[in-house]
């Protein structure tokens, strides 16, 4: 009973408090304009992680009917998101430029890390494939 009742429990945030928050796929730090019921309206101030590209139904599936394209949240561009999605941020809040290179960077090496680990592994099952036979 204990644990179903810190589950129902929410942190709300003040307004004026910078936060981490995700949204979709991506993860930003901004600061909260409003509470409302549910959710929180928040302003973008910094990018965290980049949201991914791609059917998020479908994860790195290149063959898909519509490979999304999804960009970054701008620049002060304001959204609800709901308070489960939201943390305190307890970081330097770094600019929004420099946070949008930053995750842009660190997206792009990890979609490569990935393809190289998939190289591999298509060569080392394409020699598994002749020696089995």
């Amino acid at each position: 009973m204990e644990w179903l009742m810190m589950q129902q429990e929410k942190w709300i945030p003040e307004i004026g408090t910078i936060v981490a928050f995700t949204y979709k796929s991506g993860q930003y730090a901004g600061e909260v304009m409003e509470t409302n019921g549910p959710r929180a309206l928040l302003k973008v101030l910094a990018v965290l992680k980049h949201p991914e590209q791609g059917d998020l139904h479908n994860p790195y599936n290149p063959d898909v009917a519509m490979f999304h394209e999804r960009r970054a949240l701008s620049y002060t561009e304001k959204t609800n998101v709901p308070y489960g999605d939201i943390k305190p941020f307890r970081s330097e809040l770094p600019s929004y430029k420099d946070s949008l290179d930053l995750a842009v960077q660190a997206e792009i090496e990890a979609v490569d890390r990935l393809k190289r680990w998939a190289e591999r592994s298509l060569e080392q099952l394409q020699q598994l494939g002749k020696e089995y036979k």
